[in-house]
């Protein structure tokens, strides 16, 4: 598989804390890359760097080829990296299909004045924004709650709307952020089989997770970080038998 992603140097502090330090990665096509650690490790403000939500103080990442340019979000998706967040972020008074709708017009091309005018391409347009959102929600599994309010949904179901909307960007890098997050164990297994179906599809999986059995059993590699350093990174059999990874997260049981 060829590089998709790679992260070099990236280092983020805050004040007196390294949140991160020197973090570097690559991440291949098609393949689903875990990220863990523990509490206060950096796993998030790695994310939130990647997708411009901060910027960087060092380094550089390189995405299909290409510098990626941080610090806006709205050119990170446009670059082909889309994102959930360990907080659900949805629009909790638009429906389903609405959601998932705001997504795919990040796609469009009809501009201000054929929205304003309502031009015949505008409007074949939003036809197919609508078509392909309603394709996303069967995707996901949840089409029959395309007519129901985000917030009326049951937490895993927008978990799964979430990920609905950040597929709507078309994107070459799907970023979740601890989606198993409050989810029982049916939820858990019904999205691990999503997220592979997601990869048997074509797409790159970037995940963070505190289920240390769904990234072990789900992901082709595993970086670990600890105090915003990368400690290990390797196949999942590897990085759970790394003492490094055992001491600062795993835990001996695991290891076992």
């Amino acid at each position: 598989m060829s590089l998709l992603l790679e992260a070099r140097g990236i280092s983020k502090k805050f004040g007196g804390v390294q949140a991160l330090k020197d973090v570097s990665l690559t991440i291949r096509e098609k393949e689903i890359y875990g990220l863990i650690g523990p509490n206060g490790a950096g796993k998030t403000t790695f994310f939130n760097v990647l997708t411009g939500l901060y910027s960087r103080d060092r380094g550089d990442i390189l995405f299909a080829g290409k510098a990626l340019e941080l610090g806006s979000p709205h050119l990170v998706a446009q670059a082909g990296i889309a994102r959930t967040f360990q907080n659900i972020r949805l629009f909790g008074n638009m429906t389903a299909l609405e959601n998932v709708m705001v997504g795919r017009h990040m796609c469009t091309h009809a501009g201000v004045f054929g929205a304003i005018l309502r031009t015949p391409g505008q409007r074949r347009e939003e036809a197919a924004i609508r078509r392909r959102a309603e394709e996303l929600l069967h995707y996901v599994g949840i089409a029959h709650r395309a007519g129901a309010l985000a917030k009326h949904l049951s937490y895993g179901d927008q978990r799964r709307l979430e990920i609905a909307r950040a597929l709507a960007t078309e994107p070459k890098l799907l970023a979740l952020d601890e989606p198993a997050a409050g989810m029982n164990a049916t939820e858990t297994v019904a999205l691990r089989q999503l997220i592979e179906g997601v990869r048997a599809d074509g797409l790159t999986v970037l995940l963070i997770e505190h289920d240390v059995k769904l990234i072990m059993g789900l992901c082709d590699r595993v970086a670990v970080l600890d105090y915003g350093e990368k400690i290990a990174e390797d196949v999942p059999a590897i990085v759970q038998r790394d003492p490094k990874v055992i001491e600062a997260y795993l835990g001996g049981s695991v290891g076992e």
